[in-house]
């Protein structure tokens, strides 16, 4: 595997995913692949869970890694062609790729949406060029319009806790105070979409998401009934898709925060967040703190999502 930017680049999803749980299993069994590699990630934007759960993922098989945050210790980077340099940015991505991937064997890339251009977020302009100019096999660790990595870890998570062969999971829309990339959703329908589940995606009117990634999935605007019998609840904030109003938020409503009323509506649903959330915005306290709630075990299984793919880079080299 040279890249990993969205479901299609695991192949059989099926197969991925039992892969997945024999990794967990026996998580330092392929350490001879990692011997004297080396994984670079870049981080443009902030991390937590990606970076922890990617690091752990690269040292589980046996590899080096380098953490380079382009924010903080590196020179600003031009990203636009044809530009005269003379503001503070000191040198072009165009030469800095190609150096980065002089020094690894893997590149992880971190660029979330600028929401400035709405063509350069869609075609993933920064996680393009790096595929385009380093020589290596590249993998999203969130780009402007997908997650992969954690839509991996919650097939897998959903897999996992699932007590009918084809739950009903749903996707749902929730309040928050900032304005949030579409990448999280987009890649969570991508992968329900090539799995077996009931999937269906609920959210205000105005909220539309990609339609590459919707695939005429189920779209339905009564959250209460979209709740109905659901196995799996995954919330998660988005901005407006849809131009004129890319980018923006269009509603706090707080009646679609996921409460134990809500939850009530489920077949005793399972709560599921990509973190970090924001409590009472996103879901309550005691939704998130219940017995249900599965957002620890989701967040672990990113150490396996991003093992998987990095194992298979690593038997394509």
């Amino acid at each position: 595997m040279k890249t990993f930017t969205n479901v299609k680049d695991l192949g059989n999803l099926q197969d991925a995913v039992k892969e997945a749980l024999e990794v967990k299993k026996n998580r330092f069994g392929y350490k001879h692949l990692g011997e004297n590699k080396t994984l670079l990630m870049v981080f443009f934007n902030s991390s937590l869970r990606t970076r922890l759960s990617t690091q752990k993922a690269a040292m589980n098989l046996g590899m080096n890694s380098i953490v380079l945050d382009i924010t903080q210790g590196a020179w600003k980077l031009e990203t636009e062609r044809g530009v005269i340099m003379d503001g503070d940015k000191a040198e072009h991505i165009l030469e800095a790729i190609p150096v980065m991937g002089t020094y690894c064997d893997i590149i992880g890339v971190r660029a979330f949406a600028q929401f400035e251009n709405k063509e350069d977020d869609v075609n993933e302009k920064i996680l393009n060029q790096f595929i385009q100019y380093s020589g290596r096999p590249v993998f999203s660790m969130e780009g402007a319009a997908g997650h992969p990595l954690q839509a991996f870890a919650d097939l897998i998570t959903i897999e996992e806790y699932k007590k009918t062969p084809r739950p009903k999971v749903v996707l749902t829309w929730a309040p928050h105070p900032r304005v949030l990339p579409q990448a999280v959703p987009n890649s969570f329908a991508d992968f329900m979409n090539e799995a077996d589940v009931d999937f269906v995606i609920t959210h205000p009117k105005g909220y539309e998401l990609d339609e590459r990634f919707v695939r005429g999935a189920r779209i339905e605007h009564n959250q209460d009934k979209a709740f109905e019998n659901a196995d799996f609840i995954y919330a998660k904030n988005w901005s407006a898709f849809q131009n004129p109003h890319y980018g923006k938020i269009l509603s706090k409503n707080m009646d679609w925060t996921v409460d134990a009323k809500k939850m009530g509506l489920t077949n005793n649903a399972y709560f599921m967040h990509c973190l970090p959330v924001r409590r009472n915005m996103i879901v309550t306290d005691e939704v998130i703190e219940s017995p249900r709630s599965i957002v620890i075990p989701e967040a672990a299984n990113r150490e396996i999502s991003a093992e998987v793919v990095i194992k298979r880079m690593l038997e394509s080299l």
